[in-house]
């Protein structure tokens, strides 16, 4: 998708030293691009509070446009709901509260010291102020589906070391709470859920994943049954991506929602709702697809998709002038373009874009300018070819498909051998502590299983993600669960998380 952007000249390049290996050394790789890439800065007073600075913001908002398009083609209606969630609202499910009142910010009083009626939370998520207006909104199976979405930010005390874009207090994302006649449709509005991450998620951010039912024990608090995508870095950590989750009647019983059927009598309500988290997608992006150099971004999601650099402009004007008459015409075409015309060397310049991972770099100079050529750089393949100006248009285009094509395609290469079978205890340990998701023998993903997870996270640090969404897996070699011997239920993925 072509998004409008200011055009304009871009700020002068700065002079960077950026040439970390990814593979090697992650955590060191991912600290330093947030920092030279100018993605956030860290410098914010607040702990788990993060000042996200325009690069980021930029490829962010089209993220957020790729993934609403989606869903409003799914018939998602955008809301924007209040950010303070009464506190008698929050207690009325129970399950919910138990699970989200310790990671919740409370506000308690005015700024002259008045206390408020009664306690506020800052919303760690939204059901408890959906669905009572669900409950006036809906009256007949003639509302139903009802699917609605919005745009927000939710706040949690988070008590584990806090990391930019992975883990933090104050996170961007995207939140649908929806009802349905029956749990059949509200079904299948779960894997509607899981369609539009694969179409999305993978099919134009590059980022592959698996998605897996959650055991009971890992569940939402206040549903039946939690799906959830998850992928991992390039240090072996999972990050979970966007999550699904049937809740079943649970809340409809707290908010009373109902509906009358066709036949006049009254039903409850199948809720329904995701959570698929923008900023956390981002560090995956980043992630996946950055190198030794710095970012590159997929075409589609690029801050700025298109960077001109005028060279030798000094020695003929008409260089810059047909510099901004290029990007005048690519403006109006739709891409997010800028010129550097900065007084910095050449390479300074492309080694600074390079790190920014801008997809593709127009060089221009008195040469091209008299030859009526451009030279045209993609920061995928790292080369250069030499392009006819009266092209422009149709070679952006195909350098841009096969540019974002490239990214997905090295990113699922690198996903695809991270999933090996533990066979004993040794064999896990070996995986998990090897960047991988083991794939296991287990007694359980009902609360049953509970004591077997908990024995995984002492002795190796990691967690059951839950068996795949999909796959029909049967108990492979003894078909006993790995960890307390006892006739396995299930195949399990397990692995260490951020």
């Amino acid at each position: 998708m072509k998004q409008q952007d200011t055009k304009q000249t871009a700020k002068p390049a700065e002079k960077v030293t950026f040439n970390i290996d990814k593979e090697k050394n992650f955590s060191e790789w991912f600290t330093e691009i947030i920092r030279a890439a100018e993605l956030a800065d860290l410098r914010n007073n607040i702990k788990g509070f993060l000042v996200f600075q325009p690069w980021s913001v930029l490829c962010m908002e089209a993220m957020y446009d790729y993934y609403e398009r989606d869903l409003q083609k799914r018939g998602h209606k955008p809301h924007w709901f209040p950010a303070l969630v009464p506190e008698k609202n929050l207690k009325q499910e129970a399950e919910h509260v138990e699970g989200f009142v310790p990671e919740v910010f409370w506000v308690t009083e005015t700024g002259n010291k008045e206390k408020l009626e009664e306690k506020y939370a800052l919303r760690p998520t939204s059901e408890t102020v959906f669905y009572p207006m669900l409950a006036i909104w809906i009256r007949s199976y003639k509302d139903l589906p009802y699917r609605t979405y919005q745009r927000a930010q939710v706040w949690r005390y988070e008590t584990k070391a806090t990391r930019p874009f992975l883990r933090s207090r104050e996170f961007y994302w995207i939140e649908t709470h929806n009802a349905f006649a029956t749990k059949e449709d509200a079904y299948q509005n779960v894997l509607g859920d899981m369609e539009t991450a694969e179409r999305v998620l993978h099919g134009i951010f590059g980022v592959p994943f698996i998605f897996f039912q959650r055991p009971q024990w890992d569940k939402f608090a206040g549903a039946d049954d939690t799906f959830a995508a998850d992928t991992i870095m390039p240090d072996g950590k999972i990050i979970q991506q966007p999550s699904t989750h049937m809740l079943g009647h649970h809340f409809a019983k707290a908010f009373n929602e109902k509906f009358t059927d066709e036949s006049g009598k009254e039903q409850l309500v199948y809720n329904t709702t995701c959570g698929p988290c923008i900023s956390r997608m981002f560090a995956s992006v980043i992630a996946f697809h950055g190198d030794n150099r710095g970012l590159r971004f997929p075409f589609e999601i690029a801050p700025v998709q298109i960077i001109i650099v005028p060279i030798a402009a000094h020695k003929n004007k008409d260089v810059l002038k047909t510099a901004e008459k290029l990007r005048d015409d690519l403006f109006d075409e739709g891409y997010r373009v800028e010129i550097d015309s900065s007084d910095k060397m050449p390479g300074e310049k492309f080694f600074f874009w390079e790190m920014k991972g801008v997809p593709i770099r127009l060089e221009l100079g008195p040469k091209e300018l008299e030859s009526k050529e451009l030279i045209l750089y993609r920061r995928d393949t790292e080369k250069k070819t030499k392009i006819k100006i009266s092209n422009l248009i149709d070679e952006i285009e195909k350098n841009s498909e096969e540019l974002s094509a490239n990214l997905k395609k090295q990113a699922d290469e690198k996903f695809k051998n991270i999933i090996r079978d533990a066979n004993d205890r040794k064999e896990l340990e070996k995986i998990v502590n090897d960047r991988g998701f083991a794939r296991a023998n287990f007694c359980s993903i009902g609360l049953e299983g509970a004591k077997c997870a908990e024995t995984i996270e002492k002795e190796f640090s990691a967690t059951v993600r839950g068996k795949h969404v999909g796959k029909e897996e049967q108990p492979f070699g003894n078909k006993k669960c790995i960890i307390c011997g006892k006739p396995a239920k299930a195949v399990v993925y397990i692995g260490k998380q951020y």
